[in-house]
């Protein structure tokens, strides 16, 4: 009887005891084995597909909007036939996979990358024109979620637009996509020289009048066809006279008559009380 209660004792022993600590071994052992030999490979559906087969379901899959699914079937084609025509066409593809999901840094990575690779291909014009157009509809997470105007958004997305548009006219005056380019480059030109009277403002605001005078100045220097000139003309008049400066108060007053004859600076319709700038730009409207 008591060699029965020994065993008993011994298996609740093991049970309570080592097995738990065996169930921990194994699955120490079991983490390390996946550690060395990676995670189960999923099965590859184009495994003995030729590059037209990977192409074709890769155009299936942005047909149907499924861009993640297009951009690892374009991705396969490129790694299993690097040389091939459809390899090249894959990259662009991936681009433009990009860009429909609204991965506007990931498009503009794989833009730059075609066009380092491939400088002459026939259709690098359109990797500009993607490169342009994914840092032009560029926004950040506050941004979409509110109703800041595109002209109060950090210009840097912009301005990479504008470079890539800017590219893309002057190398390729021919180009299918010249002319929409070139409407798209005006918005821009404008939308930044905006940016600087937004900036431009706040400073007179806050009194930093050099600060509003070199933004103005920006303008008048790098957007001179935009349509902030005549706000940065005022800006100008209005901070040199703030800073005493009469001689260039003057000289801007003239630039200003002479383009914008009717501009209420020059008519004489601000009142004395409306002498300070922001007071006399707000009047206006």
């Amino acid at each position: 009887m008591k060699q029965i209660y020994l065993q008993v004792f011994i298996l609740k022993y093991i049970v309570k005891r080592i097995l738990p600590l065996l169930s921990i071994g194994l699955l120490a052992l079991f983490m390390q084995a996946c550690a060395i030999f990676g995670d189960p490979t999923e099965l590859d559906d184009t495994k003995g597909w030729q590059a037209d087969r990977i192409y074709q379901e890769g155009e299936a899959k942005m047909i149907d909007k499924d861009y993640d699914k297009a951009i690892v079937y374009f991705q396969k084609l490129e790694s299993r036939f690097p040389h091939g025509k459809y390899a090249t066409q894959a990259q662009l593809e991936i681009a433009y996979a990009y860009y429909k999901k609204g991965d506007p840094v990931s498009c503009v990575a794989a833009t730059d990358r075609f066009i380092k690779l491939h400088p002459n291909h026939p259709n690098v014009d359109y990797a500009y024109y993607l490169k342009g157009l994914a840092s032009f509809n560029e926004r950040g997470i506050i941004e979409k979620y509110t109703a800041q105007e595109i002209s109060d958004r950090d210009p840097k997305a912009l301005k990479v637009s504008f470079a890539a548009f800017k590219e893309l006219t002057e190398r390729y005056p021919k180009s299918r996509y010249y002319k929409d380019a070139t409407q798209r480059m005006v918005y821009l030109v404008n939308t930044l020289s905006q940016h600087e009277m937004h900036v431009a403002r706040y400073y007179m605001k806050r009194q930093a009048y050099l600060a509003a005078l070199n933004r103005a100045k920006y303008v008048l220097e790098y957007y001179p066809n935009s349509i902030s000139v005549e706000e940065a003309l005022v800006i100008s008049i209005s901070a040199y006279d703030y800073m005493d400066l009469t001689d260039l108060k003057e000289d801007t007053l003239r630039v200003l008559k002479t383009n914008y004859p009717q501009n209420p600076m020059i008519t004489g319709k601000v009142v004395e009380d409306e002498r300070v700038w922001w007071k006399f730009w707000e009047s206006l409207y």
